[in-house]
């Protein structure tokens, strides 16, 4: 009776196992619409002018010097902020050659995703 059950458990997670790396192979297909060539660390401000540059150069300073090889760009998606936020990542992005500045509707063109 015990190798029954045991028996049975095993099959139960073989089959369950199955599942998941054929649901994986689905995710993995489904998401081939965002760009293959690196990492894209995405970061989502809204009304953070006070904050925003030093977190900026930091990250960026971490992306340049740091052990961060595989972060390609990073892309500050600006959420419709009320304050400077916008202009002070304008002008960081115009300094810095690997962040680009998007809104909601560039992001969702830039990486494919509707939602």
């Amino acid at each position: 009776m015990m190798d029954f059950f045991i028996n049975c458990v095993l099959w139960v997670c073989a089959i369950y196992g199955i599942i998941e790396i054929v649901k994986n192979i689905i995710y993995v297909k489904s998401c081939n619409s965002i760009h293959p060539d690196g990492i894209h660390l995405v970061v989502a401000v809204k009304n953070q002018e006070d904050k925003i540059e030093g977190f900026l150069r930091s990250l960026n300073f971490r992306l340049l010097y740091g052990k961060e090889d595989n972060i390609k760009d990073i892309i500050v998606l600006d959420l419709n902020s009320n304050d400077n936020t916008k202009y002070i990542v304008d002008n960081f992005a115009n300094d810095s050659s690997n962040v680009k500045v998007v809104n909601w509707n560039e992001f969702e063109e830039l990486f494919g995703s509707k939602s």
